[in-house]
């Protein structure tokens, strides 16, 4: 397969959660072998070379961590700030964006090996009067695989209302009221949108079922059991607590706070609100946490087997707004067929400033988990050094 197969593939693992990916490119068939094809030795000088240079104009540091059968491999770059430029180092905590909805998911799959939800029953039936009457029945399976329908907010002004508002908070139920104020956008079931809206419904029938907050029942469930113990969810706190990077933005000149960098400009953006994500995109983290969660997952460790099958099955529907482009996401997760048949699944998060990723065999023989602070985390298709990481880690 030519490189540029195996960067269509990557790009889908390395797309911003928000956006959806374009890969025609791949096969997902949702139902792949996991014991099939040995996956290459670590590639070092591969992975080296994938977050060398840094600081520079995309990412001012980045942390890599891979492991499994072949091998285990471990790296940083960069600096800690622009100002002072005191070398990253690693264990660094960050924004793992929308990674967190793999978490989010597997509490919900618990919650169903535990008898306490079903898959084939309503929002409707676990949250009444959260939709507007005239929706349609809405089953929690197809807000587990973005197969809903259910619509996201309106959102207006891009980064600079969003840097603005970077202080405001707003409620879960009141995220989902201002979604649901527009139609539904297609029939449950016939096509896939992902959209954090999906995540924010997950997070509040957990907290319905269980009467626990949300952050009490992924700590109690996923975080405590895997052992990530420098993990943390920061609720209205806009502040990262213990060691970290800073996080930039590139911006127009004359923005304000900026001030230049190379031939840009940036602003910082570490403190910000996240009440806006909440259970799609609120954990605090760092790289050799996800690696533990990633082997706890896949390892049949946090979900049992049956109720984990979901995470490894790619609904047969197509993406909204295309008449024949393939579903590319699962229950939490994006599946890959990488050259020679390796298949692979993994998750990606964007917050502002920081770029996070989590991939895998399904028989654990590779893990990558990445962090990048990127200068502009948000950009359409991600930017480069995520996907150059991406394919270092699977390289030959």
């Amino acid at each position: 397969m030519k490189r540029t197969r195996l960067a269509a593939a990557v790009l889908a693992l390395s797309a911003l959660s928000a956006l959806t990916v374009s890969a025609p490119a791949l096969a997902q068939t949702g139902a792949h072998s996991a014991a099939a094809v040995q996956v290459p030795p670590i590639n070092e000088t591969a992975l080296r070379q994938s977050i060398a240079g840094l600081p520079a104009a995309d990412a001012t540091a980045a942390e890599v961590r891979v492991s499994g059968s072949a091998g285990s491999w471990h790296g940083v770059s960069g600096v800690t700030d622009l100002r002072g430029k005191h070398p990253a180092r690693e264990g660094a905590r960050f924004r793992a964006g929308s990674v967190t909805k793999v978490l989010t998911t597997a509490v919900v799959l618990q919650l169903v090996a535990e008898g306490k939800v079903s898959l084939d029953r309503t929002v409707q039936d676990y949250l009444p009067g959260l939709l507007p009457a005239d929706y349609p029945p809405v089953k929690l399976a197809q807000v587990l695989n973005h197969t809903s329908g259910l619509p996201a907010p309106k959102s207006e002004g891009g980064f600079e209302r969003v840097y603005a508002d970077r202080f405001k908070t707003i409620t879960p139920q009141e995220y989902v009221r201002q979604a649901v104020l527009n139609p539904i956008e297609f029939t449950p079931g016939t096509k896939q949108h992902y959209l954090n809206v999906n995540t924010f419904v997950e997070g509040l029938v957990i907290e319905q079922v269980t009467g626990r907050s949300y952050e009490q029942e992924v700590g109690a469930r996923i975080l405590r059991p895997a052992g990530m113990n420098q993990s943390y969810f920061p609720g209205a706190s806009v502040k990262i607590h213990g060691r970290h990077n800073q996080g930039y933005q590139v911006v127009p000149k004359g923005f304000p706070d900026s001030f230049p960098y190379g031939g840009a400009y940036v602003v910082d953006v570490t403190e910000m609100e996240v009440t806006s994500t909440w259970a799609s995109g609120d954990l605090i983290t760092t790289a050799a946490d996800l690696e533990k969660f990633t082997k706890a997952l896949f390892g049949g460790r946090l979900v049992p087997a049956e109720q984990l099958k979901p995470m490894f099955a790619v609904p047969k529907v197509t993406m909204y707004g295309t008449d024949d482009e393939p579903a590319h996401y699962t229950s939490g997760l994006t599946e890959l067929v990488l050259p020679g048949g390796i298949v692979a699944y993994g998750k990606t998060g964007a917050r502002y400033g920081s770029s996070t990723g989590i991939g895998a065999t399904q028989d654990l023989s590779r893990v990558v988990v990445f962090s990048v602070n990127s200068t502009d985390a948000k950009a359409q298709g991600q930017n480069e050094r995520g996907l150059g990481i991406a394919l270092a880690a699977f390289a030959k």
